[in-house]
Formats: structure tokens, sequence, C-alpha cells
């Protein structure tokens, strides 16, 4: 049985994350008072939000790392508090992050994940010990290892875009959509194995330097003045630092850089030209192209597939590469139906998730009917 140990100042939040951890059989110790928390030496797994009086969830993680150095840490964070949470990952003090507001689904997938984690870990500390007559069970293990690391990556990926769609709900399903479709035209451009991953990822992530930019402008409704357009354009510069540190996503951060450059030189940040950009990028503004025209939003309905492929045409050797366009044009119109279908399908999915918690939430809260728990 895993000892957790759960921080958050608000009992409501904690008393959520107890009865989940109590039904799945884990031990559970909670603190309110992080001060107290840091106090603490005999756990496995530690459950904290950031945003909290006197210690924050980074500092309290610090404090407990050094004493519990191989406990699996995972950080409650909103998105306004990301680039907090991302230089923690950055430090290896994070295993995951949990995003404010939570599913229950995604939470408890979360926490066994964390689970998982710490028990291969544990496990692998034996078999080292038995090397000499367990090589083939310790080969084994260390192939799940590596997809538990795959897993970890996703699903900061996918924590790290959640926080800047429940900010920006204008363009939410977007990156996940731009991101299948960048994916595809790589495909058949002939890219394969860890560069589709790297691109997808770079995709994905595309605008996550967005969360440095302030809500006036970000969420502004009317056109921007020529000084919040200078403020909007450091977006990609912000993302690119973000992640540059982060070892398993550098190729991605060399797409977010340059996902507004065009083949002709006049995009932005660097005015980088023709093959200068890299060919993630390249992919990418085509498939965010197809997409930005073919998507609804909030003051006009977006249009049919087959203007937007025209207008891809039309581009080609201008903004796009001429070479990619033609790649593109030569997908079939199914491709890009299929995966609308399969985002939307995940979209309708996640809202059933959220509405049923929201409808019956009795199990975990002692019968009340409320909200779910606030973000910090």
């Amino acid at each position: 049985m895993e000892r957790f140990l759960i921080v958050d100042d608000d009992p409501s939040i904690t008393d959520v994350l107890r009865r989940v951890l109590e039904s799945m059989g884990h031990a559970v110790t909670v603190h309110n008072d992080p001060l107290q928390a840091a106090k603490e030496t005999d756990f496995d797994l530690v459950v904290t939000d950031y945003m909290m009086p006197n210690l924050n969830g980074v500092e309290l993680l610090a404090v407990l790392r050094a004493k519990r150095p191989d406990a699996v840490r995972l950080l409650i964070t909103a998105a306004h508090d990301f680039k907090v949470a991302i230089e923690a990952v950055n430090r290896g003090e994070v295993f995951r992050i949990i995003g404010k507001p939570w599913q229950l689904h995604d939470l408890r997938f979360g926490l066994q994940q964390a689970v998982d984690y710490y028990r291969l870990v544990q496990e692998n500390r034996r078999l080292t010990r038995e090397l000499a007559d367990r090589n083939q069970r310790l080969a084994s293990l260390n192939a799940v290892l590596e997809q538990q690391v795959t897993e970890r990556t996703n699903g900061l990926l996918e924590g790290m875009i959640r926080a800047l769609d429940y900010r920006d709900t204008e363009t939410q399903w977007h990156s996940w959509r731009v991101a299948k479709f960048t994916r595809r035209i790589a495909e058949a451009a002939g890219l394969a194995g860890d560069v589709l991953v790297h691109i997808e990822q770079g995709a994905l992530l595309h605008d996550i330097g967005k969360i440095g930019v302030t809500d006036s402008i970000l969420l502004k409704p009317g056109k921007l003045t020529p000084d919040e357009w200078v403020e909007m354009r450091k977006h990609p510069e912000m993302g690119y630092r973000m992640l540059a540190n982060i070892p398993y996503l550098q190729d991605a951060a060399q797409i977010v850089f340059q996902h507004q450059e065009r083949w002709d030189g006049r995009g932005y940040p660097r005015a980088l030209k023709g093959e200068e950009i890299v060919i993630g990028a390249r992919i990418f503004c085509i498939a965010d192209t197809f997409d930005a025209i073919t998507s609804d939003r909030p003051y006009r309905k977006g249009s049919p597939a087959e203007v937007a492929i025209a207008e891809i045409g039309r581009l080609g050797g201008t903004q796009l590469d001429p070479n990619l366009v033609q790649t593109f044009l030569a997908i079939p119109m199914s491709e890009w139906e299929r995966i609308r279908a399969e985002i939307s399908a995940l979209e309708d999915k996640e809202k059933g998730r959220w509405d049923e918690y929201l409808v019956a939430p009795a199990p975990l809260m002692g019968g009340q009917t409320s909200d779910p728990p606030k973000a910090s």
C-alpha cells in the first residue's frame, strides 16, 4: 500500500483527493498547512497545490525532495501558474502536473499513473541488485519504464494545452486538430519515427507562449493596436523559452519558435525564409491555415474544406512551402474529415464526463452538489 501526502490549504480539495485515493486502496496523510506538511517524512507520493500561503507548492516539493528523493511528486496548478510549474518540471521536482479544474476520470488516471511509476522504480531498484541472474526481467522492465516516460511526456503536454484552452476558449481544441493535421501531412511527406512525434508535439504546443500574454490583449474582441501586436508577437519566443530546457521537447520547441515564420521571409520573430525554417514549422503553417479557414469562430462560420484547399494552393510559394503544399493537396479530403471527426468525438466525450461529474459528485463530496473544487 503506497502512502500519499496530500497538501492544499482548501479543505474541500484535500477531502476530494483523500476520498479518491482511499477508494483506490492507498493510505493518505492530509495537511492544509504546508509548513506542517514540510515536516513529514513518511510518504511515497506527494500531491500538493501550488498557490498556498507561507509556502507554495514548488517550495514545499523542494523541501520534501531533500527528505525523500525517491518519492513521486505531483503538482496541482491553474493556468496562470503554469510558467512556475514548468520551471519545477525543468528542475526535476515534478513527475506530473494536474491542471485545474480537473475531471474525475483524468484525476484518477493521473494518480494511478504516478503509483505505477513509483512501483516500477522500486521494482527496478530491486532487480538491479539481482542483475547477474535477472537480466531478462530487467530488460522487460526497462521497456515498461520507457513507456512510462512517454506517458509522462504526453501527460505534461496535455496539461499545458488544457491550461491554455481554459484561458482562451475561442480556440479550444484548435491545438489538438492542428497537431493531427500536421502529423498527417508529415506522414505524406515521408517523415517517420521520432521525427513525427516531435512534429506533432510542436504543433500541439505551438501557442503555449500565449500563457505569457496578458488577458487584455489575448482576449480582446476587437483589432489589436500596433503596440498590442508587438506584445502578441512575442508569444513564439515565450513558448520557446518555456520548452527549450526540457530535453525531450527541444525539437518541438523549434517548431513553437518558428510557427509564425513565412516561406517568403515576411514572418516573425526572425523573418526566416524558405528552408531556413524547420520542416515541422513549415508543415504546421499549412495545417494551421487549413484549420483556421474551416473552423467556426464566434464572429464567423468556418468555410468549406474546398475553400481552404484552394486558398492553400494559392499561398504556395509566398506564405507556404510550395513543395509541401503539393503534398497537402495530394491527401484525400476524407482524411481531413476523419481527423476532424475524431477530435470532435473526443471533445464530446470530455464534455460528457465533466457534465456527469457536475451532476453527480456525491460519492466524492459527501452529498454536495455544488461546483467542482475551485482553482487556486
